[in-house]
Parts: C-alpha cells; structure tokens; sequence
C-alpha cells in the first residue's frame, strides 16, 4: 500500500498500526497538503456491500461532529477494493500504552482523562451518535496531553459486515468493555456508551477491568450476571464517592445508570468538587506517532446473534 494514492487525492506515506480488521496509514492529503491519517480496511470487510453501506453512512454521521476530543474524519471512500477513512492524524499514544506503562492512574490523573472522554461523548450524544466501542484502544492521546476518543461508528459498520447479518444484527465489540444489553440483544444507547465508560474508569483506578483473564464467553456472561464491584475493594484508597459513581455507571440495568455522557460528566464534576481532588494535567508518554486504533486489533472480542448470549464466539 505504500505510495499508493487512493481517490487520486491521499497517498500512503508510513504504516502506523495493524488489526484484525483495518490498517492504519499516515498519509497526505496532496489536494489540500496536510498530513492525515488513513485507516485502510480489510479486503474481507471491503468485498461486502452491507459494510461498505454501513461504512459510508457512520462516517458521514462521524464526520458532521466536531469537537477537540473526538477523531476529526475528513472523508471516506472505496478505490480499487479498498475502503478507506480519511481521519485527523494524532500524535500521541493511546490510553492502553499508558495503561500498559503506568498501570493504575491515580485518582485525580484518572479524572483528569475521564473528563474529556466524557465531554467528546456528550457531543457525539447530543446529535444522537453513539459510539458503541469505547475502550482503551480507541482514547487516544496526543503529545501535548489533548485526549481524543476514535472510530465513532465503526463498530456498527463492521456489525453490518458480518457474514451472520444475514440472518439478524450482529455486535462486535470488545467484550470486556460491553455493556449488559449490547450483549443480550446487540442494540446501544448513551447508557451503554456510559457503562463503557465506567469500565474505563475502574480501570484507570485499579490498572484492570473488572472482568479480564477469562473466555469472551465468560466475560460477557459476567457483564450480564455480575455487578461489578467497587473499585475501592481493589485500591481501599479510592475516594468512595468516585468509588461509588464508578459503580452508578456500570448498573446492569440501563436505567440505573446516568443518562448519558453528559449527566456522567456532570456527576464527576461534583465529585471533584465534593472530594477535592486537584486538577492535574493529563498524564503522556512519548512513542511515535499514531492514529486510530485498527478496529479489531483487541484480543477479547465477541461476535453474536441477538438474544443468544451462549452462541457468542471470539472474532478478530
């Protein structure tokens, strides 16, 4: 793929990343100059009409959000079998490298990465966009310390592209983030967009999510049957009400959770005023230069049929 110029416009100049589903490119844009970040899928995924349809329409719906925490996508198309998303090129590493580095955040550092996540999902919320695959793999962020949520819609595009579509709708998704009822049935709103999110947070807290080391099967099984338990039983010097709204926001039932990434946020606003938590800049590491995150490219995955939790089976 290498200097190949797609849509006669985007060359592709470095390879970044590589997943199960898509490979990520940092290119240039020779219309306009600039460099950008190309996310080429797999031909398996370009060769089907479903997720070529689906790719389009999420990410033009991408597209029209704007906001200094989410991914810019600039375009997108189909050239000689390849589809391909045109995206802002961010600079940085993604919050599983830190993760990965650090281990546990500290309370006040983990805030400090929630809030933004939270606040370029409320954008996407308030026009009716929600993500379906928030996890560590799709926050990124870049050298100055800006964080960035990525590849809004693509799990969708990539559920419209399974081979079981044609029978009913199908979730991929990272297991270990998904909620209860994208499990069950594969359907997503705000508050499972949340319930991902307080994942997130559990394990900026506690340097793992609450569900790891197991099957996708397993994993899944205990998202639908398991509460998940307070953080502050891991780490006892978690503030508790952090603790607690950590909880609040993974409820099994969606309507026990807030009712969308902005009341989220604006809980976590008061307890970081009710805690006193100091306001710390958002930690970084230095690596080269990255893009999205491939979809795909986490181990756990799962792959369904509505309403058959036990038929699920690991994809990607």
């Amino acid at each position: 793929m290498l200097g190949v110029v797609l849509d006669g416009r985007y060359r592709v100049d470095e390879r970044l990343a590589d997943g199960g589903m898509s490979t990520v490119y940092a290119g240039t844009d020779l219309r306009l100059e600039r460099t950008v970040a190309v996310k080429v899928m797999s031909p398996s995924l370009a060769g089907n009409p479903a997720f070529v349809d689906r790719f389009s329409r999420e990410a033009r719906a991408a597209a029209r959000l704007s906001h200094i925490n989410v991914v810019a996508v600039f375009d997108q198309g189909t050239d000689n079998g390849h589809a391909f998303l045109v995206m802002e090129l961010v600079r940085g590493h993604t919050l599983r490298d830190l993760l990965a580095e650090r281990g546990r955040l500290t309370p006040a550092e983990a805030v400090a990465v929630l809030e933004p996540i939270l606040a370029g999902l409320t954008a996407a919320h308030r026009t009716g966009l929600v993500h379906r695959d928030i996890k560590p793999e799709n926050v990124l962020i870049s050298d100055d310390g800006v964080v960035k949520v990525a590849d809004f819609g693509l799990a969708r595009a990539v559920a419209a592209g399974s081979a079981a579509t044609r029978s009913g709708d199908v979730l991929i998704g990272t297991v270990a983030y998904l909620s209860p009822e994208q499990v069950q049935s594969g359907g997503a709103t705000p508050r499972s967009d949340v319930y991902a999110a307080g994942i997130l947070l559990y394990e900026m807290l506690t340097g793992r999510p609450p569900y790891s080391g197991e099957t996708a099967i397993s994993i899944a099984y205990r998202h639908v049957h398991s509460d998940v338990p307070p953080p502050s039983d891991a780490v006892p010097s978690i503030p508790r009400q952090l603790s607690d709204l950590t909880v609040e926001a993974t409820r099994r039932e969606p309507s026990a959770r807030p009712l969308d990434a902005g009341a989220f946020l604006a809980e976590l606003w008061d307890v970081r005023t009710d805690v006193g938590l100091e306001r710390v800049s958002v930690p970084t590491r230095r690596v080269r230069p990255l893009a999205l995150a491939p979809a795909g490219g986490q181990r756990d995955t799962l792959q369904q049929t509505p309403h058959h939790t036990g038929a699920a089976a690991p994809a990607g």
